[in-house]
């Protein structure tokens, strides 16, 4: 018999684990599991070893726990690209050679893929975990980001109706990190039954024990937080099987404290922090090899390989959410409204009218500032999908992201310090991640004025400008506001939408209706010609277009013909029309923001990129604020409406 139909039986005697449809492990199950992880330590040996770098040791120590899950879980290669499976998140993400070598032992791919292209420039099996890996639903990256992750996608299956699980496996060493407290009690609080958490508790990290480098009491820290806490010899799979047939029927969130030894199965690298981060090599790489039932020739072999195309992966495709966005509200000049109240509105008038079969659902957390935000109007309307996480930012921001990838709109709203400048971190990994979180930061720029320089976000457009594939939307009135809202929703990215605080007049046009009328519909990237003129451009974004109104008005009656433009998405303007409206014409940018990493700064290098020659003068935000009425402080700065109007004129 071939060893790939001796391997194919083995996983058919598997089988009946699938679901945890068994009673028990028997003995047979117990060998045929102890032999695939064997294997599967083997590649974790060879991948780094090639790759010359990796973390063999917490793979070793890890593999009896990723054997277990993939034998027991409803993930298959058949539906991991499909949103009804059970997920599997590895928090200690440095583990891939583990992940990797377990996978494709049960056919996600073959196994000489990533075992000879690990931490291949070009390859999908990077040195951390990552989705485009079939298999991995959320790549991780910085430890205490599972956790979070797990409790998105347990809302999101509980929004959508699934029965599904999510199993987290964690390092130790991450235990005392503050995300996965924030974590902790987020599932406990909504009681996310549905979360299993298995602990790698081999009692070293990098850096030595657990013990020296930061004590904690990690069976407390969890009980407290409300979990039931199981403990299990690590490496027994019949304990560990009976461990978790316990969590998924508990009524509480589970936590399976699983005792391991770091290195587990090669001799020289068991109970040793030194292979934590440190690739085996040489004589040592024959010896693991060896132990382990393999052949050292199989190292030149895979090299070989190693000089053939690289493999890709998965392409990660975000799936457009099934959303009516309802006819947009139209503001008149009448109207007492800020940009955040638009935005309330627009969101629950879209959620009460996707509440029925067929649609997507809408999912909003909340920081302790739903009245600030206004997602209160949401969570009278829809109550029961309103997730009140308190003040714990970085667990929400992974959270929504991971949700946002599992079948519902995520949408989470919080002051800008906190929503990007606090967060950032996990925003860049959920960037990375191909998420869809919908981030409406309030209270952003000067403009939240009194709060004072801790709380004046002014990097809203700079943060996100460092990464890839978000987008950013600072709408100029109430009227674009609830259109960009309705956009928001249904759009298949992440998004920031940033708004300031203060009541703002509603732009008009020069017969006094509302510029952002019933016919206007937002489009990412494109220029609003507010006024036109011949003399000079002033091009702004967000609130700041009230007041670049005003300084073309005083302007005028000077005689001098200001054009006025807004950009509401900087970060994807549409230069080459840009360029085309300003043409020869003296350009003053003016906004809420950083001057050094806003829209002025976007407007010089595309002007730059396209070799255009622009006199120009960027007006924003030079200095950390004071505390104060909005007004005075952007006056101070510089790009009040006089302010606006003077750059003009001494471009002239």
């Amino acid at each position: 018999m071939s060893s790939g139909t001796t391997h194919n039986a083995a996983l058919t005697a598997l089988a009946a684990l699938r679901n945890f449809s068994s009673g028990e492990v028997s003995e047979e199950q117990a060998s045929l599991l102890f032999e695939i992880a064997k294997r599967s330590r083997l590649d974790a040996i060879l991948m780094t070893a090639i790759a010359g770098g990796g973390h063999p040791g917490g793979s070793l120590s890890s593999m009896d726990i990723f054997t277990i899950l993939l034998a027991t879980a409803n993930l298959l290669p058949s539906n991991c690209g499909d949103p009804e499976h059970d997920r599997v998140i590895v928090s200690h993400g440095h583990t891939s050679p583990g992940v990797y070598g377990a996978l494709a032992e049960w056919g996600f791919f073959g196994r000489d893929e990533a075992a000879a292209n690990f931490r291949r420039a070009g390859s999908v099996f990077q040195g951390h975990v990552e989705r485009a890996v079939p298999g991995v639903d959320w790549g991780t990256g910085n430890l205490g980001q599972g956790l979070s992750a797990a409790v998105g996608f347990a809302l999101a299956d509980r929004a959508c109706g699934r029965n599904s699980r999510v199993f987290v496996v964690m390092g130790d060493g991450e235990q005392p990190k503050g995300q996965n407290a924030e974590a902790r009690r987020v599932a406990s609080k909504e009681g996310l039954s549905s979360i299993t958490a298995l602990i790698d508790y081999n009692h070293i990290q990098i850096s030595g024990s657990i013990e020296s480098v930061m004590p904690a009491d990690i069976r407390a820290l969890w009980s407290a937080d409300g979990w039931e806490v199981l403990d299990s010899e690590g490496h027994d799979y019949k304990a560990l099987y009976a461990a978790l047939k316990k969590a998924v029927a508990s009524p509480k969130p589970v936590v399976i404290l699983c005792h391991t030894v770091m290195g587990k199965g090669v001799s020289f690298m068991e109970g040793t922090h030194e292979y934590h981060g440190k690739a085996t090599s040489g004589d040592l790489t024959a010896k693991a090899v060896a132990e382990l039932g393999g052949d050292a020739a199989e190292v030149e072999a895979l090299k070989e390989l190693r000089k053939k195309p690289a493999p890709k992966g998965r392409e990660v495709k975000p799936v457009p959410p099934s959303l009516d966005v309802g006819a947009p509200a139209v503001y008149t000049a009448s109207d007492k409204k800020d940009n955040r109240g638009a935005f309330g509105a627009a969101l629950a008038d879209v959620a009460g009218r996707n509440s029925g079969e067929g649609k997507t659902p809408i999912l909003v957390f909340d920081c302790d500032l739903a009245g600030s935000v206004k997602t209160d109007i949401f969570s009278k309307k829809v109550p029961s999908r309103f997730i009140q996480c308190g003040i714990q930012e970085h667990c929400v921001a992974t959270a929504a992201g991971a949700a946002s990838t599992a079948g519902v709109v995520a949408v989470w709203a919080d002051f800008g310090v906190f929503g990007i400048d606090e967060a950032y971190n996990q925003q860049r990994l959920n960037d990375i991640n191909h998420a869809q979180v919908k981030t409406v930061l309030t209270h952003v720029g000067l403009d939240v004025g009194e709060d004072g320089v801790t709380h004046q976000c002014i990097d809203y457009v700079g943060l996100p400008r460092n990464m890839f594939g978000y987008k950013v939307v600072v709408p100029a009135d109430p009227n674009q506001t609830d259109r960009a809202t309705r956009w928001m929703l249904a759009e298949p990215s992440n998004v920031c939408l940033a708004v300031g605080r203060s009541v703002l007049p509603v732009i008009l046009k020069e017969d006094g209706s509302p510029f952002f009328d019933e016919k206007y519909a937002f489009a990412y990237g494109a220029i609003d010609v507010i006024r036109e003129g011949t003399d000079a451009a002033i091009l702004t974004m967000g609130h700041v277009a009230g007041l670049a109104v005003k300084a073309a008005e005083s302007l005028a009656a000077k005689g001098v013909k200001a054009q006025v433009l807004h950009c509401a998405s900087p970060l994807g303007m549409d230069a080459p029309e840009l360029i085309r409206l300003v043409g020869k014409k003296p350009l003053v940018t003016c906004e809420d923001h950083n001057a050094n990493t806003g829209l002025g700064a976007i407007t010089a290098l595309e002007f730059a990129r396209a070799g255009a020659p622009v006199r120009m003068k960027v007006l924003g935000v030079t200095r950390y604020g004071e505390s104060g009425a909005a007004t005075e402080i952007i006056e101070g700065m510089g790009f009040s409406a006089e302010g606006i109007a003077s750059a003009v004129e001494s471009l002239l």
